[in-house]
This record gives C-alpha cells, structure tokens and sequence, in this order.
C-alpha cells in the first residue's frame, strides 16, 4: 500500500497536480488506498487535452452551414403516413424494435434527492414517477401490438443502485422484469479553472457523467449491442426520461426510417423562441449536425427567412432511432467532448467541503448527436410540440414541472375528444 501510495504522489508531482496531496496526508489508510489506486489509472495526458479544449476558440465551427430538410407530416397524404404506420407495427410485432430511456441525472434542479426518473409530478388522480410515465407506454404498446417491448435504462455510477431499488420496490409498474435492463453511463474526471483535478465529499477524485453521448460506448462495453443483436433486435428508439410526452413508440417514426431506408431517424419540433433552450438541427459540409443551445452563435440563433421564419428552428428533442448497425459503428468512435462550465461541491486543501455559489470547475460531456455526423443523411421527422415534447428541466418556470402537466393534461384532454367525437 504505501509502495502504491508513494507512486500515486509522484505521478501527480510529475503532472504538477499537487494541490491535492495535503488533502491526501491526511486520509485513514483505507481511503489513501482507494484514492492512490484511482490516481495510478488517471489518463493525464487526457486532461491536459480536456484543459485545452476550455480555451478553444469556436467560432470557426459554424461555416458553411445550412437549413436542414425535415419531413413535415402534414404534407403526407394519407396513403403515405398509413404506409409509415403499417411498416413500423409490422417491425415491433416481429420484435425487431426495443427502447433505451437515458436516466442517469439526479433530482436536483427540481429540489428533489433522489434519481430524475423517481420524481413524482401531479398529475392523474395520485401523480406519477416519471419512469411510471414511461412503463406505461409500454403496457400500453403491449396491449397494441401484442409484444413486450425490451426496455434499456442508462443510469450513472451516482444513482444506479438507487434506480433498481426503485424499480424493484414498484415492481417495474407492472412491466415483466425480464424484459427491463439497467446499465451504467461511463463517466470523466472534473478539473477546476486551472486544470486540476478535485476530490469530493467522498474522498475520491470528482467525476461526472459523461454526457448522452457515452450511450454507445456504455452499451457496448456492457454487452448491451451484443445482447441485442442475440435478440434479432434491430431498431432502438433512445429517449430522455424528463420528457412527459415522450412518444417511446414511435410507429410513424420507425416506418418511415424503415421505408426511406435510413440508418438513423429523429423527431423535431420548431423552436418557440430565438434562444430556446434546445439545439438545433442544420447540416454543414454536407452532413447532419446539432448546434448545442450554449454554442449557437446569437446571429444563426436569430436569422429568419423571408417568411420571418426561424431559418435554424428544427429542434433536437432527444426523439433518436438507431438501427442497430449505427449504434455499433457510433460504439466504435470517440466522439467530441463539449466544455461545461459548473458548480462543482469539492474539498479543498484542508479537507474542508467547498459548496460553490458560482461555477468553478470544468465538466466535459458527449453529446449522442455528435454521431450523426459518422453517416451520410438522417430522417428527420418534425412532430408537434404539443403531442410529443413536455421536458421537466427546472423547478419553476420554463420546462418545469408547472409547464409540463399543463402540456400533458391538455394533450390527454385531446385525445379524449377525439376519442368521444368517434
């Protein structure tokens, strides 16, 4: 152990990570060990990369960008959206479709401890759990289409445990366990304003989540492609577990990627604002990309056309199709890292916890976007916001919990005139 200790002292002299060690002298030997074998596997040079990349200049990333095409429902006849609909129940009841709900965010911003996914939001008669939301779209697909629809949820090394307790303790909602499979987001170090790495309330070196992105190399190193494919599976629908009016089966969607013959389909909704908080479709260099909202220049953010239409207002709602032979090739590359500045809770140098008012440490993150870039075209299926897009993002105000039952119960009260008017 001190040999190892010794080691882990020396590698972060090398690095000039030293900020760290008093806090290190300080530890019980069973901490010092956890915390010495966490360092000797630190990739350093990867952080010096990841501290460059916060003060890269991006502004060259928007050239020879333009508007994206997408495919707007209500200029389909009815044959075609029919045909759509036919080709996509034919592949679910054939079991060629699954769902994956990415689920590893905490509570937090909403005031509440526990994983995002346990968070109870007023409505119906007693309120639900946002994954409850969810499970029950896929009882309901059941009862549709006569097959239980494999569902894969992406939790984090923060919340995992706490989520299958969850599900456990519910009883999947009445969704056959069998058909319900957790696995765990990789995760990245964090580094405060200087480049150095920080420890945490736990005594080990700060980590975060690494961003939606991770998806793919997530599944494929815990044998999740690979039991998908033993499966025959071949289509995979990945959703955000904070999104009420989330279409998890989403027939449209998955007869026309079928049908145009694409590797890989989305759902849009035009943006209500400038600078809502959502990124954007548009294709530069001939290939589909996202711009983040936290990157969108101001003048691309506000360009109409002569219309007065938002030229770049095809929003990217977390609604993703993958056929399973994207989701491999996208498991095979190292997408880009995103810069996030953040309120990072940290010890400092005398061990004492930090809780910062304003951001001080740099996390980085991929976004599942990113690998659209990897294949020639995608589809791109504009929905409308009020049947399919309902995020519980923050406490109050916009994409809140108020926002979002306002959203559904006027979406549920729809369908319930539809259905009388029939």
């Amino acid at each position: 152990m001190e040999k190892e200790y010794e080691q882990a002292v020396k590698i972060l002299k090398n690095n000039h990570q030293e900020t760290i060690i008093p806090i290190m002298e300080k530890l019980n030997e069973n901490k010092k060990e956890i915390l010495a074998e966490q360092i000797l596997n630190i990739d350093f040079k990867e952080i010096n990369f990841l501290y460059d990349k916060t003060k890269t200049d991006y502004s060259s990333n928007f050239e020879n960008i333009e508007k994206i095409k997408a495919i707007n429902p209500d200029d389909l006849s009815i044959q075609e959206i029919n045909e759509y609909l036919q080709i996509g129940k034919t592949a679910i009841t054939n079991g060629k479709f699954c769902v994956a709900i990415m689920a590893g965010g905490q509570g937090s911003r909403l005031g509440h401890d526990g994983p995002k996914g346990t968070f109870k939001i007023d409505i119906e008669e007693n309120g639900k759990y946002l994954f409850e939301l969810l499970i029950d779209k896929l009882r309901k697909a059941k009862k549709k289409y006569g097959v239980y629809i494999d569902c894969y949820i992406m939790t984090s090394e923060d919340n995992n445990e706490e989520t299958v307790k969850f599900f456990e303790k519910n009883k999947y909602f009445g969704y056959p366990k069998t058909h319900v499979k957790f696995f765990k987001q990789n995760s990245t170090l964090v580094i405060d304003k200087n480049g150095k790495i920080v420890i945490g309330e736990d005594y080990k070196i700060k980590t975060c989540s690494n961003g939606n992105g991770e998806i793919f190399s997530s599944m494929a190193k815990q044998g999740i492609i690979d039991e998908m494919k033993r499966k025959k599976i071949e289509w995979v629908f990945i959703g955000a577990v904070d999104n009420i009016l989330l279409q998890l089966v989403d027939t449209m969607l998955l007869g026309a990627a079928i049908k145009n013959k694409e590797m890989i389909a989305t759902r849009t909704v035009l943006k209500n604002a400038p600078h809502e908080n959502v990124g954007v479709f548009c294709k530069q260099n001939g290939k589909v990309k996202v711009i983040e909202y936290t990157e969108m220049p101001k003048k691309l953010a506000e360009e109409v056309n002569e219309k007065g239409e938002l030229v770049f207002g095809e929003a990217h709602i977390m609604c993703n199709l993958f056929n399973i032979e994207a989701l491999e090739k996208a498991s095979t590359k190292n997408l880009e890292y995103h810069v996030a500045y953040k309120k990072i809770t940290y010890l400092d140098e005398n061990g004492i916890l930090v809780r910062p008012t304003e951001p001080n440490c740099y996390k980085f993150e991929r976004f599942i976007f990113d690998a659209f870039t990897l294949f020639d075209n995608i589809l791109v299926l504009r929905g409308k916001r009020e049947e399919c897009f309902a995020p519980i993002k923050n406490a109050e105000g916009i994409d809140s919990p108020k926002t979002a039952k306002a959203l559904y119960e006027n979406y549920m009260n729809n369908i319930k005139n539809k259905n009388i008017k029939k």
